[in-house]
């Protein structure tokens, strides 16, 4: 009689039965820097391109514990392609894989950010530059109601989630309550709801279960749990006291060489707070970027920052790396440096705003990795996290209706209509919502048919 069969994992891919070996730092520091380079797409696809590399060609990590690392990601504020590549390379290379993963995963974004904004500052008022631009702020404004109703059509799985979405731009546009109290608020509806109503706010842990099986891993299923991955609470505290320490201190050192109502000080403090509340991803904070930098502070403005999210889009990393761009712009704008260093601030600030934006994302990965690591059940969203995301929906539809108004009269309500970027955001919906067209197609034939508008004029 045969033996019994070994039960099955899944789909095998072809010819990856083979026993993977090992990665050595250096191997992985490449990878990490070239993932910072290629990592277009926002988060869907720069998750995507991270599965292609690491769980289907290289085997580093099988899709199980690759999806169990995600799900945590997503429970987290914070950008989760940057937070998973953090993860993954803490978990092959300990503390100093993890740096390094989620450091080059912005590094590539951040130079290039602020070369772009740059040019941006220095050089907008140029015929071509101005016409590019031209284009780029309806598509920009097209890709915020995409975004708006590509969350929404999964997040707002029953009435009282479309209620919550609603209410959340009701508060924000109409009654300009602050983005971080909405937050709270709705987090405290979730809490209560889920007791009250657990099938109305029940969620998944946003990704699933894994459904192919790719050969053998390095870092496999059951493979144990490395010795620097065990939890210890002795660990926990101390990561946590170096994450708090690493923004305290240079924070005070700020407030102690400006003054706390310096605009270097003041960008650090504020995007701190920032980098705390990006649960549902950039498009999440961005209403609370622009209430701040642009209402608050006036660090840029409203066409400013469409600019911004424009470039954002058009370069690798994470989103949320816009904040680089509001830097740079506020730093060139208010000179604390000087009228002959307005480069020097920019570049200074871009390089702030990236320190304290992406903390927290570096701390909570280092901190409580071990915890994840201890179980490998499924993580699930909470009823309050249900609750933010129906409510993020209804922030970013705020969002889109901002820029709109902007970039359709933007001499105001009452004033001039602008026919022709209202065509080109209506040809950007089209391209996005029917043919399913990429961002970055979608953005750079938006600043063609701009430039081209601009020079007939």
């Amino acid at each position: 009689m045969s033996a019994p069969a070994a039960e099955p994992r899944g789909e095998v891919h072809e010819a990856v039965r083979e026993e993977p070996r090992a990665v050595s730092f250096a191997e992985a520091f490449r990878f990490w820097l070239k993932l910072g380079f290629i990592s277009f797409g926002g988060p869907a696809g720069q998750i995507a391109i991270m599965h292609a590399e690491l769980v289907e060609k290289r085997r580093w990590i099988s899709e199980r514990r690759f999806l169990h690392a995600l799900n945590y990601c997503m429970l987290l504020p914070g950008p989760e392609a940057q937070q998973l590549a953090t993860y993954i390379g803490w978990l092959m290379h300990r503390t100093w894989g993890g740096i390094v993963a989620g450091t080059l995963f912005v590094l590539p974004s951040l130079v290039l950010l602020i070369a772009l904004s740059w040019v941006y500052v220095a050089l907008g008022d140029v015929p071509l530059v101005a016409g590019l631009f031209y284009g780029i702020k309806p598509a920009v404004t097209a890709i915020v109601v995409h975004a708006a109703w590509r969350i929404g059509s999964r997040a707002l799985k029953n009435g009282w989630l479309w209620a919550i979405a609603a209410a959340s731009f009701v508060a924000i546009y109409v009654l300009q309550v602050p983005f971080p109290a909405i937050v709270g608020t709705t987090a405290l509806v979730g809490l209560v709801g889920g007791r009250l109503a657990p099938s109305v706010f029940g969620g998944g842990g946003g990704h699933g279960q894994a459904q192919k099986d790719y050969g053998a891993a390095l870092i496999d299923d059951h493979t144990p749990t490395p010795e620097h991955a065990r939890y210890r609470p002795a660990r926990l505290a101390a990561v946590a006291a170096v994450g708090l320490a690493l923004g305290v201190l240079p924070l005070a050192a700020l407030a102690l060489a400006f003054g706390w109502a310096h605009t270097f000080t003041q960008m650090a403090w504020f995007f701190t707070k920032a980098a705390l509340l990006t649960f549902g991803g950039a498009y999440a904070v961005l209403p609370y970027v622009v209430q701040g930098a642009v209402g608050h502070y006036g660090w840029l403005t409203a066409a400013q920052m469409i600019d911004g999210l424009a470039l954002g889009e058009t370069t690798p990393g994470p989103l949320i790396m816009v904040v680089a761009f509001v830097a740079f712009v506020g730093g060139w704008t208010h000179a604390p440096f000087g009228p002959d260093q307005l480069f020097a601030a920019g570049a200074f600030a871009a390089v702030l705003v990236t320190w304290f934006t992406f903390l927290p994302s570096f701390v909570f990965i280092l901190a409580g990795g071990p915890l994840v690591e201890s179980t490998h059940g499924d993580l699930k969203f909470t009823a309050p996290l249900v609750a933010i995301t129906a409510a993020v929906v209804g922030v970013i539809v705020n969002l889109a209706v901002f820029f709109g108004l902007h970039v359709l009269w933007p001499d105001g309500a009452g004033g001039r209509f602008e026919a022709a970027s209202a065509l080109i955001a209506l040809a950007a919906a089209v391209a996005l919502f029917r043919f399913r067209r990429g961002v970055i197609e979608v953005i750079a034939a938006c600043a063609v048919a701009g430039l081209a508008i601009h020079l007939m004029r």
